[in-house]
This record gives structure tokens, sequence and C-alpha cells, in this order.
């Protein structure tokens, strides 16, 4: 592994403006160096389906037929403010932005470490299975781009996502449904001060409701958040609506819809104790999963991180990842922690040593032949 053109491409990847759903710069820069590397490499439509100006990026590198294929999947868009972000390299071995923007570790890490994987394995002549590599849009929209793939073009039953925080040998073999819902509680609206009985207050139906309702951890595998309440245009009016806004994850898909219905029906009653009424919706974004822990997907990973001196470390997780998708499509998978830390902030930053370590890790996971 060549540890300085490993950092020039992932400092090289940080400079590219990378959005959701404007990732084609970023695709550009990915197709032109595995292409240059001999690898076959298409794209997809799915960024006309979802309002992108890029699809999902395929690559095959051809390997050992003998041995099964395994994919690869990062995501190529950045959380914002991402325009403008640049790698600043410190004396202690940490890469962080300037302060003004995320840094992009969360996925450009994973993604110059595939990158100098497949250059350091074809420069040595390495043996290898056939791999398979994805790079997905708009993973930060709920996984919009690995949801329309089409997933009938793979030939893997095994998948590594590097996505994850966390030390380099943490993967996350367990992950949540993410359902976000939208209530509108509509009241009566009128002056703040005159005919008060003709009025019917949403914002204090939204507050009467939401002290019912437990919020955060509900039972350990479960979470509630309430992120947005929305109504009011001034001081001296009562507001005819007010928007709640949030979402639930459970490690379970029918806990999951059942805590959403019955914290709609907790708006409800309560909207209707004060003569008001409600609209509500909600939206699967996401589906759990869980990889046994005795699939060979995670024998090879424990394999792979000892045979270079890591300590493999197995845990579920409560965020979510292209690997939703992909597991939901037959495909089994874990998702590796990946050299990114505070991933989705201004304080974003990874590390030298990381970035080596998971370049390695992923040398290994190619060139195993468990």
């Amino acid at each position: 592994m060549d540890k300085e053109r490993l950092l020039r491409t992932f400092a090289n990847l940080v400079s590219i403006d990378n959005p959701p759903l404007l990732e084609r710069n970023v695709a550009d820069y990915i197709r032109f160096h595995l292409s240059e590397l001999g690898l076959e490499v298409c794209e997809d439509y799915v960024g006309d389906e979802i309002g992108g100006n890029c699809g999902n990026l395929y690559g095959f590198f051809s390997g050992d037929k003998s041995l099964d294929p395994i994919l690869f999947s990062l995501h190529m868009d950045t959380v914002e403010p991402c325009i403008g972000k640049k790698a600043i390299f410190h004396d202690d071995g940490t890469i962080s932005s300037d302060g003004t923007t995320v840094l992009g570790a969360d996925d450009l890490t994973g993604v110059a470490a595939v990158i100098e994987a497949i250059t350091f394995i074809k420069e040595n002549n390495l043996d290898h299975r056939p791999i398979e590599l994805l790079f997905f849009v708009a993973e930060e929209i709920y996984g919009l781009g690995s949801k329309y793939f089409d997933y009938s073009l793979l030939k893997s039953k095994e998948a590594y996502t590097l996505d994850l925080s966390g030390p380099i040998g943490y993967a996350a073999y367990k992950a949540p449904t993410l359902i976000t819902f939208e209530i509108v509680v509509k009241g009566k609206g009128g002056h703040a001060s005159f005919k008060l009985k003709n009025t019917v207050h949403p914002i204090a139906i939204v507050s009467e409701a939401i002290n019912k309702i437990k919020i955060g951890n509900i039972d350990g595998e479960s979470t509630l958040n309430i992120g947005i309440i929305e109504g009011g245009f001034g001081t001296n009016i009562i507001p005819s609506s007010c928007t709640v806004k949030g979402e639930v994850r459970s490690f379970t898909n029918e806990k999951a819809i059942e805590l959403v219905e019955k914290n709609i029906a907790v708006f409800s009653k309560t909207a209707s104790k004060y003569g008001g009424e409600i609209e509500s919706d909600f939206q699967i974004r996401i589906e759990s999963y869980e990889t046994p822990l005795d699939h060979s997907v995670v024998k090879r990973f424990k394999n792979a991180c000892k045979s270079i001196d890591l300590i493999p470390n197995l845990l579920p997780t409560l965020g979510g990842s292209d690997n939703n998708n992909i597991q939901k499509n037959g495909i089994y998978g874990l998702v590796l922690s990946s050299a990114m830390n505070n991933p989705h902030s201004y304080e974003e930053f990874t590390n030298v040593k990381e970035l080596e370590n998971i370049t390695k890790l992923v040398i290994q996971l190619m060139t195993s032949k468990d």
C-alpha cells in the first residue's frame, strides 16, 4: 500500500463538492480512476428517477472464478455543509476540515480505501476473488440511491458496506427500520385575546400530546424523536394548525410501525378532546435487518481483522445505511467502520493510521480465500 497515494486520493475526493443529488463530479473521479485500473464501470439511471445529476456507479474487478464474488458498497454524497470543503493534515496524524464545513470522511475514507486497495492488488498481481463495487448516490437521503438500484444485476451474495464510525475492526451486523411521520393538528384559529371560546389551540394540543408520549429510548431497541414543530404566524394569533414531524427507529419492523401508529393515536385522541382533528402520514424509509453471527460474511471479516492484528467487534447500530437496502434484496452483509469520526458535524475527522488500517482490511477481504 502506498500511504502517500492513499492520502492524496482522499484529499482529492474531499476537495470535490458532493451534496446529495449532486454527486456527478465525484462519480467522474471514481470512474476515471477505476477505468484506468482496467475495471468495467457503468452508471445506472437512478439519478433521473430521484432528481439527481448522477446515477449509481457499478464496477467489476474480475478475479479467481473458483471463488464467490463479494460486493463492496460505498456512497458518493456528503451531508451539507460540504461546498468548498478541504482536508487539513495535522502533525498528530489527524485530518479535519477547516471548520467551516464537514470533512466528508463519511463516506470518502471508504472510497479512497477501495481505490487504493484495488490499485495495490493490481500493482502486486495479487490473487483475489471477483469483486463487485457499488458507489451509491443520495445515501444521506434515507438511502435513495440504493433503494432504487436493480439488484438483479449483481452476482454477489455477500457484501461489506464501508459506512460506520468507530475503531477499525468494528462492524454492524444489525440495523433498524426507520420511519418518518408527520402529524398536522387542526384547530380553530382566531385572535389571541378575543372570543377564545370559539377557538381551538392546536399548539396547546400538540404540547399536551407530546407530554403523553415517551421520547428517546423506548425499550432498548427502539427510539422515538420529535424533531420539527411548525405553527403560528404571530404572537397575537391563535393558529389554525400545527405540524409535528419526527421519526421512529426499531430493530423490529412491526414494532416500529406499531410505535408510530400508537403515537399518532395519542395526537388524535388529544385533538378530539378539545374539538380539533388531525391529518397524519408516515413513510418507511429503510427496513431492519440482522446478519447471523455464524454467517460466512462474518467469519471472513473476523479472520481478515485478525490477520492484520485488528480486534473484530460485532455490534448492533441504530443508524441506517445502504446495507439496509442491500440486505432487503437478499445479500447478507456487514457495515464496517471506515475511519470516520464525529460524522455529520464540523468536528468530523479521520486520521492517517485509521485510513491505512481500513485499506489493509479491504485488501485482506478482497484477497481472502475463506
